[in-house]
């Protein structure tokens, strides 16, 4: 083969490569999606996305479990990846979640912004919850430290129970913010419905591990689990 034909040869092997490992992605992904369709039909696919470093297909299943899939389909997990770094052990499936709730829109959250904002801290809460409401009479404090507190819905005892109820009727009021600092004084609510993110706020709370309340995500991805005071949240957050 002449040198000319080489050179040729050689190019369009290197310049095929990318279409040669898309086209092996999608396939993947293809037979992922039917095998799990057809073993879990009682769940429907929110998203299937593959983890470069582990070569395995991450499915997310609406209200259900991560499932981690080979790219034949053949074979599955359940709960988190983790990926040894040295003498560091990472949660990346936890990671990837916490990264979900930074791009959540605020909207869907009820937001106490700090006037001079310097961080943010997103907070699973509960009104019925004794240490949420301690961690709420300091929102005040923490807003003048330049902190901005997120809340995210949890309803501890689940879907459908009475704090459930309360948080629907506190997300659907026409003062979110004055309704819940109301609940965490004990006062009663009055009910009302709409479409919310309360269920979706609990389910996506369970899905990175929140077991109580308050669950405080700081903006880093750092997950603290409890009440900690004010000036304790403002060291971890560098403030």
């Amino acid at each position: 083969m002449t040198p000319f034909f080489q050179l040729f040869s050689r190019y369009a092997i290197i310049t095929s490569l990318p279409v040669l490992f898309s086209s092996l992605a999608f396939a993947g992904k293809a037979e992922v999606d039917a095998a799990v369709q057809q073993a879990l039909p009682q769940y429907s696919i929110e998203n299937i996305e593959l983890h470069s470093g582990s070569g395995l297909y991450t499915v997310t299943l609406k209200d259900g479990p991560a499932l981690h899939v080979t790219a034949d389909g053949k074979y599955f997990t359940t709960g988190d990846i983790y990926h040894i770094n040295g003498t560091a052990v990472e949660n990346e499936t936890q990671k990837a979640k916490l990264a979900e709730i930074e791009a959540l829109p605020v909207s869907r959250m009820i937001v106490f912004k700090a006037a001079n904002e310097k961080a943010h801290i997103t907070v699973f809460t509960d009104v019925d919850c004794a240490y949420c409401r301690m961690l709420h009479k300091e929102v005040p404090k923490l807003n003048e430290m330049g902190i901005t507190v997120r809340y995210l819905a949890y309803p501890r005892a689940g879907l459908g129970s009475d704090s459930y109820k309360k948080m629907v009727s506190i997300w659907c009021s026409d003062d979110p913010k004055g309704w819940l600092t109301k609940a965490k004084e004990g006062d009663a609510i009055p009910e009302n419905t709409c479409v919310n993110p309360v269920a979706d706020d609990y389910n996506l709370g369970n899905s990175i591990g929140v077991r109580g309340t308050p669950t405080i995500v700081l903006q880093d991805g750092q997950l603290i689990p409890g009440y900690l005071p004010a000036n304790e949240l403002a060291k971890e957050l560098g403030l």
